[in-house]
This record gives C-alpha cells, sequence and structure tokens, in this order.
C-alpha cells in the first residue's frame, strides 16, 4: 500500500490517470486485457519500467488484475448489492473486542490514488489516516483513509470536518466510523473493489510476518449525493477473522 511519493504532478501519477481515463471512457472496458507492455508503452509514448511500476499501482488500487504470463486484465465494476455499502471495518471484523491503533494522521497534498478518486486539484489538502485494527490480540486490518478537502467536505455536512479532528481523550476509530457517527442521517455509499496482493514489507514486519504473506486489499470510495468524501484503501493480512458483509440503511 504505497502513499509516498505518488505527487500528482509526476509523470507516473500523469500515466496513472491516462490509463484510469483510458479504462472509465471504455477504451479498455471491465474484463478486457491491455495490450503486452511493449506494445502499451509504445502507444502511451513512455518506458516499459514506468509503465510496469504503473500497472503495479492499478493492481494494489483493486483497478487491474496481473498475472505472469497472461498480462493485464480490467477489474470487473462490483456489484449493486453487498459491497457496496460496507459497515465500518470495525463492525466487518466483528464489532466486539476490536480496536483500533492510530499509526499516522497529517495533511498532505493528493496522492495518485486520493488525488484519482477524490477529484482533488493539485494544490488541495487531504486529511490521511492510518489505523491498524485489532480483534483479539491480533492485527486484522490496516486502514489508509484520505478524506476529501475541508470545503469538499462542509458542503455535504460541516459535521464531517469535525470528525477529522476528535477529542484527544477520544479512543481511536477509523475515518469511515468517525464519518458514520458524526453524521447518522447522511446517506453515505461506496464503491468497492476487492483484490489479491502481498502483506508487503513495511506491514510484515510490524505484525511479525513475511512480506510475501498473501493479504486482501479492499479499495473503497465513499460518496454522498455523488460527491466523493473518502477514499480508501483497507489491508487485511491472510488468516483475518472472516468478514462480515452486511447493507448499511
Amino acid at each position: 500500500m504505497p502513499r509516498q511519493g505518488n505527487r500528482r504532478h509526476s509523470p507516473r501519477v500523469e500515466l496513472y490517470q491516462r490509463l484510469v481515463a483510458a479504462i472509465d471512457d471504455g477504451t479498455f472496458p471491465p474484463g478486457a486485457r491491455l495490450p503486452p507492455e511493449p506494445e502499451l508503452a509504445t502507444r502511451l509514448g513512455v518506458s516499459r519500467p514506468a509503465l510496469r511500476e504503473v500497472l503495479i499501482l492499478l493492481q494494489e488500487d483493486g483497478v487491474i488484475t496481473r498475472r505472469q504470463g497472461a498480462g493485464s486484465t480490467v477489474n470487473q465494476p462490483p456489484p449493486a448489492p453487498g459491497l457496496e455499502r460496507l459497515l465500518p471495518v470495525e463492525e466487518l471484523l466483528g464489532g466486539s473486542g476490536v480496536r483500533c491503533r492510530r499509526l499516522a494522521e497529517e495533511d498532505e497534498e493528493p496522492t495518485d490514488f486520493s488525488g484519482h478518486h477524490l477529484r482533488l486539484a493539485p494544490s488541495a489538502r487531504t486529511r490521511f489516516w492510518e489505523t491498524a485494527v485489532d480483534t483479539d490480540g491480533a492485527t486484522g486490518c490496516f486502514a489508509h483513509e484520505w478524506a476529501a478537502d475541508p470545503a469538499g467536505l462542509r458542503a455535504v455536512d460541516p459535521a464531517l470536518t469535525e470528525a477529522l479532528r476528535p477529542a484527544p481523550d477520544a479512543p481511536p476509530t477509523t475515518m469511515l466510523a468517525a464519518f458514520l457517527a458524526a453524521a447518522p442521517g447522511l446517506p453515505l455509499h461506496a464503491r468497492s473493489t476487492l483484490g489479491a496482493t502481498v502483506l508487503g514489507k513495511e506491514r510484515g514486519h510490524a505484525v511479525s510476518r513475511p512480506p510475501e504473506t498473501p493479504a486482501l486489499l479492499l479499495t473503497q470510495t465513499v460518496a454522498a449525493s455523488g460527491r466523493p468524501v473518502l477514499a480508501a484503501k483497507y489491508l487485511f493480512p491472510g488468516g483475518s477473522p472472516l468478514l462480515h458483509m452486511a447493507h448499511r440503511r
């Protein structure tokens, strides 16, 4: 779940945006296989290493699936029910006995992921939370969550902006849980994608597991009245408790 260094003004981010736009406009529809890397790099006018790096990011963000020897395939959009209206991670992992630990909380420039999914201008600032969600003494999820810019949140509901500045003695939660608690009557809907990945060196070290440990990646964009308010990546290490999928409202 790389986060640092993916600034929207970089060539890598521009290439990321070009490929996402080609998927959105139907050039590469869901289920389609992308051209082989040499051909695609030539069509886009970029080097193969640069293209490969962006394809890895797209896979981590749940946009495509890459298989050795089979190339890259555009993922199908999720069905309307089920994952479209997820509960917060705390409830997905069982609710009782779940504890959150805040690992990072800061204002930052948009990354390729947050900038695209939240429709942020390059000069915008976004609030970022990294949270470990523990259950039964083990980490069941690493949550990376970005909020829309303050003006966008206030336009939806001022309570969302306040939710990003919890009281010092308030127990940590995920950002989605904070939004739902702050504006319980606000209809929030999500677009979600599930994909397979690995834990990686940093997260593996945090939970004393090998970097190549399989993991489930849930990417999610939460919106109210068509306006995105939150973008997230939830990484569930292999062996995490069963996720409880349910509708909300």
